[in-house]
């Protein structure tokens, strides 16, 4: 697997389509990572409230994949 195949994969939801709430994880990780490596090797300030929030943003996002149905044909549990 090469390296776009994987952020075309992390994008997908469970469904395997394109999703805006992956994409905004994504994006909220990468400023995440970014403030604190600023933070740590370049002595940028980031404020205690940004960096909770960012990381409670993407915890609700992760929190909202938990609970997303997949809708392939065959992953549902027999009804009786």
């Amino acid at each position: 697997m090469n390296i776009k195949d994987f952020f075309q994969q992390l994008l997908k939801d469970k469904n395997h389509s394109y999703s805006l709430r992956e994409l905004v994880v994504a994006i909220l990780l990468l400023v995440l990572i970014i403030s604190w490596v600023g933070q740590q090797f370049f002595n940028k300030p980031v404020s205690d409230n940004m960096f909770f929030t960012f990381a409670s943003l993407i915890a609700s996002g992760c929190f909202g994949y938990s609970f997303e149905k997949n809708s392939s044909p065959g992953c549902h549990p027999p009804q009786s």
